[in-house]
């Protein structure tokens, strides 16, 4: 399942907010909930696709909060409102005799860049660890929707070019020799100057014509 099935599968846009797949998830799994269907073995499989694809995003998507936007704020009640101007009247009355002290300044919001720079190796831990259960759709998915977001950043480059190449050589094994090429051409394109990828790219193809 890639990143274009998850969204897909949860009826959303590519791209949708953290807010809209958290929203559209909890509808269609109260929906094909097995509770709810118990006698449905389709209802079920569709709640655990829709749970496995929920928890992809999550990993994925970053959740709107993290880049220091303000949550709506609760309306509020005319008690409410006209409490708060008397506060504010009495503490104007008593400004002049009772000097309190100036409370400290808002810490500053994280610049975008020390977000993205937590972002870019959260998913790295993430990556490492697709790699290492060898889930490569997963891995090549998560890389990719990174890239996407860093397009200038060569460590990240570097990583997807590497997430394509160990597809490739799954696909060699696996006898898929289309599109084995197809992911180690990938590999090539996506980090050029990389010369150590390049050459063992290179010894990928001299395999699959050995083979092949």
């Amino acid at each position: 399942m890639d990143l274009g099935d998850c969204y897909r599968l949860l009826g959303l846009r590519t791209g949708a907010s953290f807010a809209d797949i958290k929203t559209s998830y909890r509808r269609l799994a109260q929906q094909y909930h097995p509770d709810i269907n118990p006698d449905d073995n389709q209802a079920k499989e569709k709640f655990i696709a829709l749970t496995e694809a929920y928890k992809f995003l999550l990993t994925v998507v970053i959740p709107e909060d993290t880049f220091g936007q303000k949550s709506s704020q609760q309306p509020v009640s005319k008690a409410e409102a006209a409490a708060k101007t008397a506060s504010q009247q009495e503490e104007k009355a008593t400004a002049t005799s009772v000097k309190t002290p100036k409370p400290p300044p808002a810490p500053k919001p994280p610049s975008v860049t020390a977000i993205e720079q937590r972002l870019k190796w959260k998913t790295y831990e993430q990556l490492q660890r697709f790699l290492k259960e060898k889930r490569f759709p997963q891995a090549i998915a998560l890389a990719e929707a990174l890239a996407d977001r860093l397009p200038d950043d060569a460590e990240v480059r570097q990583w997807q070019a590497i997430a394509y190449q160990l597809w490739g050589r799954v696909l060699i094994d696996q006898h898929q020799v289309l599109k084995a090429k197809i992911y180690l051409k990938k590999a090539l394109k996506t980090d050029p100057n990389n010369k150590a990828l390049w050459n063992e790219v290179q010894r990928d193809f001299q395999r699959l014509d050995q083979i092949f």
